[in-house]
């Protein structure tokens, strides 16, 4: 299977990100608009809501579309959400201000985003089945790891508009129109998504024995209940790397709202992360498959969870271009590689007949317990506590919980597995 090929079935988890990331970016914009108030901080709690009211209806997609995928394909699925996600997206950057409309605006906000919330629950599931079972086994990480790559591809195009309206446009025309424009540039790909998608085999009858087991044709409860222990392993990864990459994309509202540093100095800071991200992710699947899940996780996600609050210390004492830029390029790298391997991980570890299914509830649960009320959670914490360091507190506990889900979870890379058969073999005629 050509990398370009995962990059199109990863192309969903790529819209959803530039449209999330978008909407963070522009959160201030946005709460002004929808949610207008004499207090900024009410505004932005108000737009930070809306953000996360969106993870409300993710496990409703997860527990529909996940268990689909493992009856009628993994293709089918990722056929449905992905236009599924452009009607949220388009409907929402169509949606009129409060001053035009009242408070049918942020209704209205609201229920789009519950919209592409229920289409994004499904869509991950799915297409991260279907990458692990058409990768080549030793390369699966590497294939793997295209989830963030286009995450974080994402996130670096998402930057670049926003730097770009930035310099163009005045605040009042931001906050008018200019989020729309950058939000709806994102509906541009659904089109060669929906192409490239549809051009692709069916991988759920690959491994036609366990496809048609009777184990197959159970209840989804009833197929998932023998794998409940990596469902919960996975529930506290994915819901602490959630943690930390939601803080990344906060980065920009931080530097915005916090440290009162300029709109091109803060979107700047988006670009340098997606760009550092991208290599990170490519690094830590690669290094993934050739040296074992566990250890490539661990190492990095332990060095970040020391480094996170010198990191932030030094952001709000020096507040300057040179201390936001080298911190977030510290965190960034270490949480990129560590947080790489995690999707194939868990994936490789749930059988054909749950692998959809199962691993659509976990990252859904995981955001939406986590993920949506990240942004939300931190920004009170630093309005309750007056400290621009909460973030970071936050982070090193989300960090800490991944680290022992890794440490609970067995080693799954088919390299490293197969080494360790070949050692024993050896080791057993030897004897």
């Amino acid at each position: 299977m050509p990398l370009r090929h995962a990059l199109a079935v990863f192309a969903g988890n790529g819209l959803e990100f530039y449209d999330f990331l978008t909407y963070a970016f522009f959160a201030v914009y946005i709460g002004r608009t929808f949610f207008p108030s004499a207090n900024p901080m009410l505004s932005l709690l108000g737009s930070l809501a809306t953000f996360g009211v969106g993870f409300v209806t993710r496990p409703i997609g997860a527990l529909f579309f996940g268990p689909l995928g493992d009856r009628i394909g993994r293709k089918t699925v990722m056929l449905i959400t992905f236009p599924l996600m452009g009607i949220g997206i388009v409907g929402l950057c169509l949606t009129p201000s409060h001053a035009q409309i009242g408070i049918a605006a942020p209704i209205l906000a609201v229920t789009f985003r519950l919209v592409q919330g229920f289409a994004l629950g499904g869509e991950v599931g799915p297409s991260t089945a279907y990458m692990v079972e058409a990768a080549p086994p030793l390369r699966r990480g590497l294939y793997g790891s295209m989830q963030a790559f286009t995450a974080d591809g994402a996130t670096t195009t998402a930057g670049i508009v926003g730097l770009a309206l930035a310099l163009v446009l005045s605040g009042r025309q931001l906050e008018d129109w200019g989020w729309r424009v950058a939000m709806g540039l994102g509906v541009l790909i659904i089109p060669f998504g929906l192409w490239v998608r549809s051009r692709l085999p069916e991988t759920l009858h690959a491994a036609g024995r366990e496809a048609a087991s009777p184990v197959a044709a159970r209840r989804f409860d009833r197929r998932i209940r023998p794998h409940l222990r990596i469902v919960a392993l996975g529930l506290m990864l994915i819901g602490g790397l959630t943690v930390g990459g939601f803080t990344s994309s906060y980065m920009a509202t931080y530097t915005l709202a916090d440290l009162h540093l300029s709109s091109t100095i803060a979107y700047g800071s988006v670009i340098v992360t997606g760009a550092i991200s991208m290599v990170g992710d490519i690094c830590g699947g690669w290094l993934s498959d050739r040296f074992g899940r566990k250890p490539v996780s661990l190492v990095p996600l332990i060095l970040l969870a020391i480094l996170v609050l010198p990191a932030f210390w030094s952001i709000d004492h020096y507040r300057s271009v040179t201390a936001l830029y080298g911190a977030v390029a510290l965190m960034t790298v270490l949480f990129c590689i560590g947080a790489a391997p995690s999707f194939t991980m868990i994936t490789e570890q749930l059988p054909m007949h749950v692998r959809a299914g199962g691993f659509s509830v976990v990252y859904a649960f995981a955001v939406s317990i986590l993920g949506g009320s990240t942004q939300f959670a931190e920004t009170w914490l630093i309005g309750a506590t007056g400290s621009p360091l909460a973030p970071a507190y936050y982070w090193i506990g989300a960090s800490v919980l991944s680290i022992v889900a890794v440490a609970l979870m067995a080693e799954s890379a088919p390299g490293k597995l197969r080494r360790r058969t070949s050692t024993a073999e050896a080791a057993f005629e030897t004897a």
